[in-house]
């Protein structure tokens, strides 16, 4: 393989995970879209080389999940409700209660918990080369094992996370949906990663922290800077890298000084 950077080396490997071809083939289509993986992977599919994913089979499985609900409004042509989403998710394998959930949700681009549009349903699974629910249970399958090692997609998912479960009219989280998400994001057993540490319960005392506080709804840029953070605490949990003058969120600057306090001997952050 010619010299690529490390970036690319990952993109590469991403676009060979998804479409199960050769480097040279992933090197050439990520080339020609400037190395944008989603566009690169849909112009395979759509290639003779990729064979294609079926649109009008897509649409079928689409079509086979509206209208599930006895409880709700008759759903739009165009839009699964949430029984419909529950049973596509349990019959591609998915719990409601993993990360893989969030991430098929952030591949269909769901509007918000339990919907899907015909839409996002049929491009994100067109861009997968997707057209059975054989083929969408493996690519569940496989974003399970690729979440937690992946730092792109994982953040990838944990930042459309956000939106997709905010409250309607609301701009930010509440507390206990946020508190309910970083569990699932950073928890192994839940298809996350580990934050909490043999000598840091980082998860714990994040969201000890934030009870202290008040509860207070979590807004955007909290949210994202919470997953930067918790990488940084992995990499040094001594907080050789914390800078007073950084651009962090103010919670997180009040929590680097409440684990400085809470820590045997009453460690001191410079």
């Amino acid at each position: 393989m010619p010299p690529y950077s490390s970036a690319q080396k990952q993109q590469i490997a991403q676009f060979m995970g998804f479409t199960q071809t050769k480097d040279t083939v992933a090197a050439k289509f990520l080339k020609s879209a400037r190395w944008n993986v989603e566009e690169a992977i849909d112009a395979y599919f759509q290639s003779p080389q990729g064979g294609g994913a079926s649109t009008s089979a897509i649409n079928k499985i689409f079509d086979s999940y509206r209208g599930k609900s006895s409880h709700e409004p008759a759903e739009s042509p165009d839009t699964i409700g949430i029984d419909g989403a529950m049973k596509f998710f349990g019959d591609i394998q998915v719990q409601l209660d993993e990360v893989t959930c969030l991430g098929i949700a952030e591949l269909l681009k769901s509007p918000s918990m339990g919907e899907f549009t015909r839409e996002g349903f049929l491009n994100g699974w067109r861009i997968v080369g997707c057209d059975t629910l054989d083929k969408m249970t493996t690519h569940a399958s496989d974003n399970r094992a690729r979440i937690p090692t992946q730092p792109d997609l994982f953040r990838r998912v944990y930042r459309y996370t956000f939106p997709l479960c905010r409250m309607q009219g609301q701009r930010n989280l509440p507390f206990e949906i946020a508190a309910e998400q970083w569990s699932l994001f950073f928890t192994p057993s839940n298809g996350g990663i580990e934050w909490n540490t043999a000598t840091t319960p980082w998860l714990d005392w994040w969201v000890e922290f934030l009870e202290e506080r008040g509860k207070k709804p979590v807004n955007k840029d909290l949210w994202e800077q919470v997953e930067v953070f918790m990488r940084k605490t992995r990499e040094d949990e001594a907080f050789g890298w914390w800078s007073e003058d950084g651009a962090w969120p103010g919670a997180l600057d009040e929590f680097v000084a409440w684990v400085g306090k809470k820590r045997d001997g009453g460690m001191e952050v410079e």
